[in-house]
């Protein structure tokens, strides 16, 4: 056997393997947490799911241009899901703050009803047409309209759809989001 290192020399060494071994085993671990937090390269963020945009033409629709549209069908007796997607749909505009106003909200009334006024009361702000069947015409064939709430992009593209009993905040998450990288509307 060769003489003894020094004490000094040996800890040095470790050290350095060490720091080696931490450079190496870094981007695992970093690896390793992303995926357990959801972080996966590749995997959406967004809550609502994405449609290849379809230019709605209806008249309705395209007075709104410039604005992002949270848009719903259901009839004017408005049971109690209708009810609670029109607060929903109030509710994420006013969880926007200063670009609520980019924000337009929209009931399709898909029958003859009249909505009760103190639901409009309610409501105040929402745009209430009667268009449904030329606006139907530009939405996915074989989906069930009233639903969900349907998201409009400020060219009048259909591009989003939020589940039929949504979570408001999960939605107000993906507004903000589309709001944040959107240079119009």
């Amino acid at each position: 056997m060769g003489p003894a290192l020094p004490e000094a020399k040996v800890r040095s060494g470790r050290r350095t393997l060490l720091a080696i071994a931490a450079v190496f085993a870094l981007p695992v671990l970093v690896g390793w947490y992303a995926y357990l937090t959801g972080r996966v390269p590749g995997t959406t963020s967004n809550y609502g799911t994405l449609i290849a945009p379809r230019l709605l033409t209806a008249e309705s629709v395209v007075a709104l241009r410039g604005k992002w549209v949270l848009l719903q069908f259901d009839g004017g007796a408005c049971d109690s899901n209708c009810e609670k997607k029109l607060y929903y749909m109030r509710q994420v505009r006013r969880a926007q703050g200063t670009n609520a106003h980019r924000i337009e909200r929209l009931w399709v009334l898909t029958d003859a009803a009249t909505p009760r006024s103190e639901l409009l009361a309610a409501i105040e702000g929402t745009r209430i047409e009667r268009d449904g069947a030329s606006l139907a015409a530009g939405f996915p064939a074989g989906e069930s309209l009233s639903a969900h709430v349907w998201l409009v992009d400020p060219l009048g593209n259909l591009m989003l759809r939020f589940p039929s009993d949504p979570d408001p905040g999960r939605m107000v998450k993906d507004l903000e989001r589309l709001l944040k990288y959107s240079g119009f509307g």
